[in-house]
């Protein structure tokens, strides 16, 4: 298996290689302490071959203007067992290590926040990746200090370039 530019897949990464690739679309999102809103989206993983690790960005705009909104990168490890350690790095500065769990059949990425560093309020995240008939879609939840159970926040369907 190669991860489309000729580099042969790690094994550890070919459960979810159906990753790799550009994928976007457009998501929606709020909070009890916010306002709802909508956003654009592309999503981007990458594997170089050699390590089992893929490198992931993203990036969100505004649907109207295309101003750019929100930014993160960061890397997923997924191991023979079916877990997978991901960290991720925002462009507020806030960091997440998340912990988790794959299924390679059923294409569901669960994970949930061992650490968030660096946030003045947020205490917790989950994120919930599936790919369903051929579409990305993933749920976002957030427990702040105020709101302290994890609470819906972000949501988006994305499609394969």
């Amino acid at each position: 298996m190669e991860s489309g530019g000729g580099v042969p897949v790690h094994p550890a990464i070919a459960p979810i290689s159906y990753l790799l690739g550009t994928w976007r679309g457009q998501g929606s999102g709020g909070y009890p302490t916010i306002n709802a809103f909508d956003y654009g989206e592309e999503l981007n993983f990458t594997h170089s071959g050699g390590k089992p690790v893929i490198a992931y960005t993203q990036k969100t705009w505004k649907l109207g203007s295309g101003e750019p909104m929100h930014a993160e990168s960061g890397y997923w490890r997924p191991n023979p067992n079916g877990s997978i350690e991901v960290v991720i790095a925002q462009s507020t500065g806030l960091v997440e290590v998340q912990k988790g769990t794959y299924n390679a059949e059923e294409k569901v990425i669960k994970l949930q926040s061992e650490l968030v560093g660096n946030a003045s309020k947020v205490r917790e995240v989950s994120r919930v990746f599936e790919l369903v008939n051929g579409e990305l879609r993933y749920v976002v939840q957030m427990a702040t200090n105020h709101l302290t159970s994890l609470r819906p926040h972000l949501k988006a369907v994305l499609r394969k370039l």
